[in-house]
């Protein structure tokens, strides 16, 4: 097996790899890797110089299949300082799922910096091996390095975690700063859960990352909780981080129910 999430088959056209087999059903990927392939397609729309994505929303239209995807992206509203993208994942003619995404145009703020996030610690140097949980499927999980900050996905509740993938996204190519951001985002709800995964489904259906700025390195920090309500509806939040500090922060909306129901 290739040491990538996908391979390329040319004209818009990947075949996952078992890496990208999530951990509720072996037969459907967890949304992380095809998260990260939307943004590479986004990333290759035309017009990205001296602007920046600053918020990219995708919306998970139904399982994405261990079988040949095809991606595409466009520009919908051009602009000079901010342009609407959106990018489309497909099984054949099924939409598999959706993203749009603001770009801006960046400019020197340094100087009035304010109000982000505690820098995350320990480092992943220091830090030490994080768990999944029992009972959940292998494929992405295993294709994650992780490293412990304060709890544990395999231990209930709020946590904050790094993560590296230990594959590329795309064969032969070398992943993008955030394509690694993208790939380990949509596992906010799967660090921070508090129910037990052999009982309960706590799904995503969307994941929205608003960016102040491009992570750098390896590593990508998830300081994530999840809430849940009285009628099946909860949120997973995350602050996302890079050595430095915070980049950014995401959110996904959960289906909770029972695994019975």
């Amino acid at each position: 097996m290739a040491d990538a999430f996908f391979l390329p088959l040319g004209d818009g056209r990947f075949q996952p790899t078992a890496h990208t087999a999530g951990p509720w059903n072996p037969d459907a990927q967890h949304f992380g890797p095809p998260s990260a392939l939307l943004v590479r397609a986004l990333e290759g729309v035309e017009g990205a110089q001296g602007k920046q994505l600053a918020r990219v929303t995708v919306e998970i239209l139904g399982p994405a299949p261990l079988t040949e995807l095809t991606v595409s992206a466009g520009l919908d509203r051009p602009g000079r300082s901010v342009e609407l993208l959106s990018a489309e994942l497909r099984d054949g003619s099924r939409t598999v799922a959706r993203a749009s995404a603001w770009r801006i145009s960046t400019s020197d703020t340094d100087e009035i910096t304010a109000n982000l996030a505690e820098p995350l610690r320990p480092l992943p140097d220091d830090a030490p091996e994080a768990q999944w949980p029992e009972g959940w499927h292998g494929g992405y999980l295993e294709a994650m390095e992780l490293r412990a900050v304060r709890g544990g996905p395999d231990q209930p509740g709020a946590c904050a975690v790094w993560g590296r993938p230990r594959v590329e996204l795309v064969d032969g190519e070398k992943i993008s700063p955030l394509q690694r951001l993208f790939t380990f985002a949509d596992s906010g709800n799967g660090v921070s859960n508090f129910l037990d995964p052999r009982r309960w489904w706590f799904i995503n259906t969307d994941l929205t990352v608003h960016l102040v700025r491009t992570p750098e390195g390896d590593w990508i920090g998830l300081d994530a909780r999840t809430t849940v309500g009285a009628h099946g509806l909860g949120t997973a939040t995350s602050t996302l981080h890079d050595l430095s500090g915070q980049v950014g922060t995401g959110a996904q909306a959960l289906l909770v129910r029972t695994r019975a129901g």
